[in-house]
């Protein structure tokens, strides 16, 4: 299986394969409003506009697990809107960890284990998935957006 075959859900209820973005670099990051790394979301923002023009995807997926999240995915999405100008797709509320994880997160964990092993330690656990859909690295909760940029323009050179 790979990462074109799953089916996610974006904050308005539509679903769509990630093949959509067969091609092009992702990067996939489990978000929260409310958690002390939500600043990160100005940097994302700052990542997708300075690389989306050459392929990059940053895809924002809110996570409740650790209770720092608004009630739903579409309240999440609007608040990273309106307080940090997010313009990348923003997903239904979803789970990373246990029995009910998005397969997404399931699948992306097996790929690229953590210091948890299998698990995702908090709020902005970083995904960065080639343009052929290969997982090629996890960055930790507390690794900065602009940290990132020279793994993404590697893939984008």
């Amino acid at each position: 299986m790979s990462i074109y075959d799953y089916e996610v859900t974006l904050e308005d209820g539509s679903q769509y394969a990630l093949s959509k973005y067969k091609g092009r670099p992702m990067l996939i990051v489990n978000t929260a409003t409310k958690c002390g790394f939500a600043p990160q979301f100005d940097g994302l923002e700052k990542l997708y506009d300075k690389f989306k023009d050459q392929g990059l995807v940053v895809l924002g997926f809110p996570s409740d697990q650790f209770k720092q999240e608004l009630a739903d995915g579409h309240a999440a999405a609007e608040a990273c809107r309106l307080k940090y100008g997010v313009s990348f797709p923003m997903h239904d509320l979803i789970k990373v960890n246990g029995k009910e994880a998005a397969p997404l997160f399931q699948y992306l964990k097996t790929q690229a284990p953590g210091e948890l092993g299998k698990s995702i330690k908090w709020n902005f656990t970083k995904f960065l998935v080639d343009r052929d859909g290969q997982v090629v690295a996890r960055f930790a909760p507390k690794t900065k957006p602009e940290a990132i940029e020279p793994a993404v323009e590697k893939l984008l050179g």
